[in-house]
């Protein structure tokens, strides 16, 4: 594992670019699996081969990469901070000729200027010339399916849900509420519409009419961004808000690969030598204590929930 200091805006806190050489951690692991499962005739023929493998490399040189970036994505999209350095840091060391990126991708999507720096982050691997895959494990839905689509290649799992090309917005009104309890509630604003559906002021239909073309328009954009990474798609069959399985995924063009990010890693193995790439903020000791005081409250909630449930079954 190697650490390389990288600085971020002034007075803003310090990261750092770690690099773990995957390669070395699978090669360890099969090497550790083989010498507790094979017979000594079969270990000394088996580590004759590895030093010839060896040898044969050392004159070939060295092996073209892939980067590995892991982004799993919250409601705000806050993690593309990490990922704009992380992108940085492979374009500024990658050879376009040779390497690839793979992105390890989880989210169910949020909200759409988070999303849609995240899905131009990626764009700009593409626009280096360096191929890139996406890979889904778990979920890529929405803004999750925005980043994705980027990709040359979109690798995943079979039980994967992808798709979600929708937008939605909801918000609670509370306004019979404050007049019922004589309650008023005072609003300015500066152009026709600067507020649409509020809270707390009392909507109109012209307002709610106004808030469903902004959705509408959101809605097209999103569209057209897919169509124009993934053109082939039939956009209107698939943009309804509608999720899928990767099984059923592949059949409407929006997966190109069943296939889980730990086979596409033991494929590569052989020919490049893989890096995971990850930027990590230095924690202060206020940010320790709030994250211990945090994850203590979590474990007294669960538990308390927990307790709960057993004796309400």
């Amino acid at each position: 594992m190697m650490l390389v200091g990288a600085a971020v805006k002034p007075k803003a806190k310090k990261g750092e670019i770690q690099i773990d050489d995957v390669s070395a951690q699978l090669s360890e692991l099969k090497e550790d699996f083989l010498q507790n499962t094979l017979s000594k005739k079969e270990l000394k023929a088996h580590d004759k081969e590895r030093k010839a493998l060896d040898k044969k490399s050392d004159k070939e040189g060295s092996k073209p990469r892939l980067y590995v970036v892991d982004f799993i994505g919250s409601m705000d999209a806050h993690e593309v901070e990490s990922l704009r350095e992380e992108i940085t840091a492979i374009i500024s060391i990658a050879d376009p000729k040779k390497d690839k990126v793979l992105i390890r991708l989880e989210s169910g999507g949020g909200v759409v200027h988070g999303y849609g720096l995240a899905a131009s982050q990626l764009q700009r691997i593409k626009s280096a010339g360096i191929p890139l895959s996406v890979s889904i494990d778990k979920v890529a839905a929405s803004g999750g399916y925005m980043m994705a689509c980027v990709a040359d290649e979109i690798l995943a799992a079979p039980f994967a849900i992808v798709g979600s090309i929708g937008v939605i917005a909801q918000i609670p009104n509370f306004n019979k509420i404050l007049k019922k309890n004589d309650v008023e509630f005072e609003q300015i604003t500066a152009g026709e519409f600067k507020r649409t559906l509020t809270l707390f002021g009392e909507n109109t239909d012209k307002a709610r009419e106004k808030f469903r073309d902004e959705i509408e328009q959101t809605h097209d954009l999103f569209k057209t961004f897919v169509s124009s990474q993934r053109p082939s798609l039939n956009i209107d069959q698939v943009a309804t808000g509608e999720h899928w399985f990767a099984t059923q995924a592949i059949e409407k063009g929006l997966v190109d690969v069943i296939k889980t990010s730990d086979d596409a890693l033991l494929e590569q193995q052989s020919e490049r030598q893989i890096y995971k790439i990850k930027y990590k903020v230095k924690k202060g000791l206020s940010d320790k204590f709030a994250l211990g005081l945090s994850s203590g409250v979590n474990k007294i909630g669960i538990n308390l929930l927990s307790k709960f449930k057993s004796l309400n079954p």
